[in-house]
């Protein structure tokens, strides 16, 4: 066998460059590498300390072709809002300015900034990748950890704690242009939402999935198959809600039972050992998941038929 070297050539439309230091199979990384395929080069990301603090490369080299400002856990949302403004001053108004942050950092530790740039409908795009715990300092729970999974700080989880934060909810609230889910799973569907926050001016928001293995407990090479079972087995829902008023569902899951997604991840193993537990949280999911189909049916005056489908056997 003979061995012979071959320079690889990025795409010119990928802009992260080969090398970074993300871990086997995250979904953080196939997640900024799609944001990055809409917004192209007249960009600034925002990273407050995450993942991508560490994924992005140690100074002075950093693994993104676009310019970067790294920040405190608390500031992404502040700090954008200030390199916006500074960019309007000098008139590039056609700059994406992208704060670009963790759970932790988004719905924990940043809220109040978060909170603060929605109110003011600053016009950034706040992009939340969600891995649903504190993964680069040791997977402590974060508000954004889901019923009956395992982390470090949550041993062995009780489905009666505090659910998952519901953070659409809470940017409805503040009654933005734009928010929306999305999954690494679902490309097309990420990358149309990416390309519609693009056109709206104000305040947008976008919670994308995004899969740990390690963190989760579940082979690097599992996170898209994950990614999608999160969404047919109505655990991670694809949806849009405009002007805090109108909510659009953008995929129709199957409607799996969430076993299915659970058996795939280590960290789900205590609840599944449990069948009063697995009960309780497939109950909850199903609740949850027939608000979401009666938001949009106000929102919209009907149902397609697989919606109906998805309605009886909630019930």
């Amino acid at each position: 066998m003979s061995w012979a070297w071959v320079e690889v050539k990025p795409n010119e439309n990928d802009l992260m460059h080969p090398g970074h230091l993300a871990c086997q199979g995250c979904g953080a990384t196939i997640a900024a590498r799609l944001a990055l395929k809409v917004f192209g080069k007249n960009a600034v990301f925002v990273i407050p300390a995450s993942c991508w603090s560490v994924i992005d490369g140690a100074w002075p080299q950093h693994a993104l072709q676009i310019p970067v400002f790294h920040t405190a856990f608390e500031t992404a949302a502040i700090a954008a809002t200030g390199i916006r403004a500074a960019l309007d001053m000098k008139g590039r108004h056609d700059v994406h300015v992208v704060a670009w942050a963790g759970d932790g950092g988004t719905f924990d530790i940043g809220l109040q900034a978060l909170s603060g740039a929605a109110e003011r409908n600053e016009n950034i795009i706040y992009i939340t990748y969600d891995n649903e715990a504190y993964m680069n300092t040791g997977i402590q729970r974060s508000s954004s950890t889901p019923l009956g999974a395992w982390t470090t700080t949550t041993p062995d989880e009780r489905p009666e704690d505090r659910p998952k934060k519901n953070m659409m909810e809470i940017l409805a609230a503040h009654r933005v242009p734009y928010a929306a889910t999305a999954s690494i799973a679902y490309p097309d569907d990420f990358i149309r939402k990416l390309k519609k926050a693009t056109q709206i001016k104000g305040f947008r928001f976008i919670h994308v999935f995004s899969p740990c293995p390690p963190g989760w407990k579940m082979a690097s090479n599992l996170s898209v198959r994950v990614a999608r079972m999160a969404v047919e087995t109505k655990v991670f829902p694809l949806y849009e809600i405009e002007d805090g008023e109108v909510y659009t569902i953008t995929h129709w899951p199957r409607g799996l039972p969430v076993e299915e997604y659970f058996k795939l991840q280590g960290r789900f193993k205590p609840v599944l050992k449990d069948p009063e537990r697995l009960a309780y949280v497939q109950r909850y999911i199903e609740t949850q998941w027939e608000r979401l189909v009666r938001l949009h049916e106000a929102s919209h005056g009907y149902l397609p038929e697989e919606a109906r489908a998805t309605i009886r056997s909630a019930i």
